[in-house]
């Protein structure tokens, strides 16, 4: 599938939703939990959505569409949530989230971006010349990626319980 960016903000869109209905009202024992030392929780995991719409795709965005490949992305840091959750309820991280994407989308919005721009470079810290189009996708692919983790962290919580019909269930993990 080709990159197309109002198929991409469909995506968008929806993971603030996906995740209310996901995580809200869940005990603690589902969202705190994890697949061991040095893994995410689904807390965790909301955590790092709000410091990427604070800090790394709409600023990403305009570095590219400002200076291109001249100003490198300022590097993003991935372990931030764990300072910035601290002392706050799941159901602030989930409205933080929703809050940040909403404008972030209505940002986007303003920015007119045309497919002929989905071509334009900019610099990655580490990965080097990327394009706008793959910012863009990354961002979609990202928003994925941490829910399919999330569910997998939770699912893993009956890794032992399931008994037999582990067999069945590929994302508990084999053995």
């Amino acid at each position: 599938m080709n990159f197309a960016i109002a198929e991409g903000v469909t995506i968008l869109q929806r993971t603030p939703r996906v995740l209310r209905e996901l995580l809200e009202g869940l005990p603690e024992s589902w969202i705190k939990a994890t697949e061991g030392p040095d893994t995410w929780s689904p807390f965790d995991v909301v955590g790092h959505l709000i410091h990427g719409e604070r800090t790394d795709w709409i600023p990403r965005v305009e570095i590219v569409l400002t200076h291109g490949e001249e100003r490198a992305f300022t590097p993003f840091d991935r372990f931030a949530q764990f300072e910035a959750s601290g002392g706050k309820s799941l159901g602030e991280l989930l409205d933080t989230f929703e809050e940040l994407r909403a404008a972030n989308l209505k940002r986007l919005a303003t920015l007119k971006i045309v497919p002929a721009d989905l071509a334009r470079r900019g610099r990655h810290p580490e990965l080097g010349v990327v394009t706008l189009g793959q910012l863009f996708a990354t961002w979609v692919a990202h928003d994925l990626s941490h829910l399919q983790q999330i569910t997998r962290v939770m699912g893993r919580q009956y890794k032992e319980a399931v008994g037999p019909w582990r067999a069945y269930l590929p994302m508990l993990g084999a053995g």
